[in-house]
């Protein structure tokens, strides 16, 4: 087990050293304008100064070492145009508890809703419940999301009367951008529960179970339902992670203070600094959520094996 943790602890760093690496270099091929508010009003030596302080006269190398040194010592960086001069660190610090929030509600919708429908579907298979959850799912990911959630909102607002606008202290205004955040969540958790279930009522067990009297509601809970969540959990925590992060097109929509709009906001305003961290931060919240749900599946399937035997793991 310990083993197991290492190499994939192991793994998860290096590959995000290569992704901190690669954006890095990245983003020294962009225009030096966007390390400057009125670019077009400062003077050249002005400019000239300013790239020398911020390092982007020294060798490649010698910037990501600064870099690596800095990021250790909890440096991110000011921003240049978002907000001149302003440590990025403390933007984020502001930010990130709004996403937080209205990802931790919209995450809690989605298991709430997307695990009894994905089971319902499974248990009533080819009848009404698995035909309207199908129907759902189908749509979902076939119709652009900015497509429903422009309607979400425009509709929405009307039909119960809520501003369009997210207002930090009026909770109603949650309601809107929640729902449609959680909206892929769900029909993901109901899509593949189902498939899971099916798959494993098929299975012997199920059928000896059934021979031997059981019925099937305990069947489908103490057994069924058990065994198929299994494969689910590994996505659970990358799906938590983005989802607290903040949907980037859905804070923009409702004019959220957030962290997704964050990102939009400063890839508008080509603010070189911001956009380089933000994207570094998203990267890890990929690998991390990746990474806890490698260690949750193999702390909670006890038939994952951490050795080989005869070449299989």
């Amino acid at each position: 087990m310990l083993n197991y943790v290492g190499k994939r602890l192991l793994a998860s760093v290096l590959t995000l050293l290569i992704i901190l690496t690669v954006v890095f270099a990245l983003m020294r091929q962009m225009p030096i304008e966007g390390y400057f508010d009125n670019f077009d009003k400062v003077a050249k030596p002005v400019v000239e100064a300013k790239l020398q302080q911020l390092g982007l006269r020294d060798p490649l190398w010698v910037q990501l070492k600064n870099f690596y040194a800095g990021l250790l010592q909890g440096d991110l960086g000011i921003s240049n145009r978002y907000a001149v001069g302003v440590n990025i660190g403390s933007i984020i610090k502001a930010k990130a508890p709004v996403s937080i929030r209205m990802g931790l509600f919209s995450m809690a919708l989605s298991l709430l809703v997307g695990i009894p429908l994905g089971a319902k579907m499974a248990r009533s298979k080819s009848k009404i419940w698995d035909k309207l959850g199908t129907g759902f799912i189908v749509f979902i990911n076939a119709v652009p999301a900015a497509v429903y959630y422009i309607y979400i909102q425009s509709y929405g607002s009307r039909l119960f009367n809520i501003s369009m606008l997210f207002d930090m202290n009026n909770p109603v205004t949650w309601i809107l951008p929640v729902v449609s955040m959680s909206l892929g969540s769900i029909a993901y958790y109901a899509m593949w529960l189902r498939r899971y279930m099916v798959d494993e009522m098929n299975k012997d067990y199920v059928k000896l179970a059934r021979a031997k009297g059981v019925s099937g509601r305990n069947i489908t809970m103490q057994h069924v339902f058990r065994n198929a969540f299994v494969p689910m959990i590994q996505y659970i925590p990358s799906s938590l992670l983005f989802t607290v992060a903040g949907s980037i097109y859905i804070e923009s929509l409702y004019s959220i203070p957030g962290m997704g709009g964050l990102l939009v906001d400063v890839i508008t305003r080509q603010d070189n600094t911001m956009v380089q961290t933000l994207v570094m931060i998203y990267a890890s919240i990929g690998i991390i959520g990746m990474l806890l749900g490698d260690l949750l599946m193999a702390v909670i399937d006890p038939r994952i094996s951490f050795s080989k035997v005869e070449g299989v793991r």
